[in-house]
């Protein structure tokens, strides 16, 4: 049995005639032989009758003390719609299929609510559906503990459900679709000229994914790459080939190019508050800890961490600048703050070991006149942190000194 996971985003069933759609594509390839396992999300988006924040905001307005377990709960509800319409539609399509919810498919978490981790997954119940010939349609995002709980798997947790039920039932590949065409070389509304990939390997995906790029869930790519499973991100509206992930080492053929490629792709994250701290030679090795235990205390998330001997610098989300500065002063130190900052980042496996990366970013920018505060690297990716102003710019110059448009 060839089984074939595909996954559908909220904006791919927000209505019926969208819905129908799917189920064409759903057809079309179990005519070709393949079992399908269909992942959905909830429908549409924020406003939208059945979508999830939808749903939280009409909680929220009988209680804004409503707990995770009982949101999760609530959460539940919108994937579960969205896969029994799409469930009635291909069997009034005279396609045989049957709805799953998350704990009906077996997937088994813990009991972190709102971002539960997945233990484990019994497939047992998805086969013998497959078996007998039906379309399993599942919903995403949701699980439940070992003692019946139910739970949520946190952002991104639809494309985490593709992938792990991939991986548990050793599918052909897991397919994800959304509303863009594959996974681009640049966020198309600041690019104009942003090309799709044909192929990218599961480590530059998973940094473009943590640097800012929305089109697929890191943690959905780390549970595909320890599976081994092929992933494909495509336009549930387009039949263009889309985006292939996989190992590196399996990018040959027709995408061979990219290995000589020195950038993936370029990515940002906007609306980051820049601190600096002065840092005295007494306290060089007790300020760091002091500091960032501080703020994780507080449940502050930093990050593009810079400690130098005599300076430290890291960066916090915009809506938690003003809290981490006032946790800073109660602990006694006077922060430098820089709000309105972006990190651009530019991602790409061939940028190992290759010399001269880094001049060639500092050139691409400093010939737009754009200030670079504060930089740092790793094997594959380089963040430089600019000004909220000069991010588009920087993302565009970029973009266009490494010719990620040619492709």
């Amino acid at each position: 049995m060839q089984i074939l996971v595909q996954k559908y985003g909220g904006t791919s069933v927000s209505d019926l005639d969208r819905q129908r759609h799917v189920a064409k594509k759903i057809i079309t390839a179990r005519e070709s032989g393949l079992s399908l396992v269909v992942v959905v999300s909830a429908m549409g988006r924020r406003g939208d009758p059945y979508a999830t924040d939808t749903l939280l905001q009409k909680a929220a307005e009988f209680s804004n003390d409503l707990s995770t377990r009982e949101k999760d709960i609530l959460m539940h509800c919108g994937e579960m719609i969205a896969g029994v319409l799409l469930t009635g539609v291909l069997q009034a399509a005279r396609c045989p299929a049957v709805f799953l919810t998350g704990q009906q498919a077996g997937i088994l978490t813990d009991n972190n609510f709102g971002d539960a981790k997945i233990l484990q997954i019994n497939p047992k119940r998805i086969l013998n559906h497959l078996q007998a010939g039906q379309v399993v349609v599942v919903a995403g995002f949701q699980g439940a503990t070992p003692d019946g709980e139910l739970t949520t798997l946190g952002r991104g947790g639809s494309d985490t459900t593709a992938a792990a039920l991939g991986v548990a039932l050793q599918a052909r590949a897991v397919e994800i679709y959304t509303d863009v065409e594959g996974v681009k070389t640049a966020d198309p509304r600041i690019v104009a000229g942003a090309k799709t990939l044909p192929a990218i390997s599961y480590n530059e995906v998973c940094q473009l994914a943590h640097e800012g790029a929305k089109v697929i869930h890191p943690r959905a790519v780390e549970i595909a790459m320890q599976g081994n499973i092929p992933l494909w991100v495509k336009g549930t509206f387009s039949d263009t080939p889309g985006t292939l992930i996989t190992a590196y080492s399996e990018l040959a053929g027709e995408t061979a190019h990219l290995k000589d490629q020195t950038i993936t792709g370029i990515t940002h994250i906007p609306d980051l508050t820049q601190i600096q701290i002065p840092v005295a030679e007494a306290e060089t090795l007790t300020l760091p800890l002091q500091v960032f235990k501080g703020l994780a205390h507080a449940g502050i998330s930093v990050d593009f961490i810079n400690v130098h001997p005599h300076l430290m610098a890291f960066t916090v989300k915009q809506e938690v600048c003003k809290r981490a500065e006032l946790i800073l002063r109660e602990m006694g130190h006077q922060p430098v703050i820089r709000h309105n900052c972006a990190k651009v980042a530019a991602v790409g496996a061939g940028m190992t070991g290759r010399p001269g990366v880094m001049a060639r970013i500092v050139q691409a920018l400093s010939e737009q006149g754009i200030t670079i505060l504060q930089s740092a690297d790793s094997y594959t990716t380089i963040w430089c942190l600019v000004d909220m102003a000069d991010m588009e710019r920087a993302v565009r110059a970029l973009h266009d000194h490494f010719n990620l448009g040619r492709h």
